[in-house]
C-alpha cells in the first residue's frame, strides 16, 4: 500500500483529482487530494497572506499530522511549485515526486515569466485569474462539453501571491529526488522547455501523455497507471 498526496493547480481544488483518487483507492492505496488554502471550497478564506510558502507548509503539515511516510507527492500545473516547497520541508516523508504538466521554478522566478498568458488577468491583493470572458471562452477548453461545464462551475481565482509572487526555495534544487516529469503534448503551458529543464535538473524520468493540460480528467486511467508504476 502506497500513500499518495495529489496537489492541484491554479483555479482548481482537490476536486480536479476525483477520478484519479478514486482509481488509486480502488487499487488499495491511501490517497489525499487536499484543497489548498484560499482555493475552491476554501476560497472564502482567500487573503493576501497566502503564499507559495504557506501552501507548501500546508502540505508538509498534512504529511506530519496524518503520519504519512514513503509518500508519492504529485503536483500539477502551479501545484508543481507547491510540492517543491513541501518536499524541502519534509524530505524524510517522501519516496517520489511526480510533476504532471507542472511548473517547477527556481528561486527568484515568477510564473508570468514562464507561462504564455493570452489575456490580461484580473488581479487583486487577494486573488488573480483570467478575465471572466477568458474563463468562459478558453479555460478547460480541451475537455469534453460535460466535463468542461462541470469544471467551470468549480473555477475559482487563485491566491495572488501564491501564483505570481517570486519563488523562494531553500534547498530543493541542491538535493537529489526520485522524480518523474509527465509532459502533456497538447498543452501550451507550462512550456516544454520549462518541463525539460525540471527533468534535467532532477535527473527525472521523462514521460509524455497525448493530452491537454488536464489529464486527470481526460486521461485519468493512463495517468493512474503511471502513478501506480512509481509506487
Amino acid at each position: 500500500m502506497t500513500s499518495y498526496v495529489l496537489v492541484h493547480g491554479a483555479y482548481q481544488g482537490g476536486w480536479i483529482w476525483k477520478r484519479v483518487a478514486t482509481s488509486l483507492r480502488a487499487a488499495g492505496h491511501v490517497v489525499y487530494a487536499p484543497t489548498l488554502d484560499g482555493c475552491a471550497e476554501r476560497h472564502h478564506a482567500c487573503r493576501p497572506e497566502i503564499t507559495l510558502d504557506t501552501h507548501g507548509r500546508e502540505i508538509a503539515q498534512l504529511l506530519f499530522y496524518e503520519d504519512l511516510n514513503d509518500v508519492v507527492l504529485v503536483g500539477t500545473s502551479a501545484g508543481g511549485m507547491v510540492i517543491c516547497r513541501a518536499a524541502e520541508l519534509a524530505p524524510e516523508r517522501l519516496s517520489h515526486l511526480v510533476f504532471v504538466d507542472a511548473l517547477a521554478l527556481l528561486t527568484g522566478e515568477r510564473v508570468p515569466d514562464i507561462t504564455q498568458r493570452r489575456t490580461l488577468y484580473e488581479t487583486t491583493a487577494s486573488a488573480t485569474g483570467p478575465s471572466r470572458a477568458d474563463v468562459e471562452q478558453r479555460l478547460f477548453a480541451d475537455l469534453a462539453p460535460a466535463d468542461r461545464a462541470w469544471a467551470l462551475q468549480r473555477y475559482t481565482p487563485h491566491p495572488t501571491e501564491a501564483l505570481d509572487g517570486r519563488v523562494r526555495l531553500d534547498s530543493f534544487w541542491e538535493r537529489a529526488w526520485p522524480a518523474t516529469v509527465i509532459r502533456c503534448r497538447r498543452s501550451v503551458n507550462p512550456p516544454e522547455a520549462h518541463q525539460r529543464r525540471t527533468a534535467e535538473r532532477l535527473n527525472a524520468t521523462w514521460l509524455e501523455l497525448d493530452s491537454g493540460h488536464y489529464p486527470m480528467l481526460t486521461h485519468s486511467e493512463e495517468l493512474t497507471r503511471i502513478l501506480l508504476s512509481v509506487s
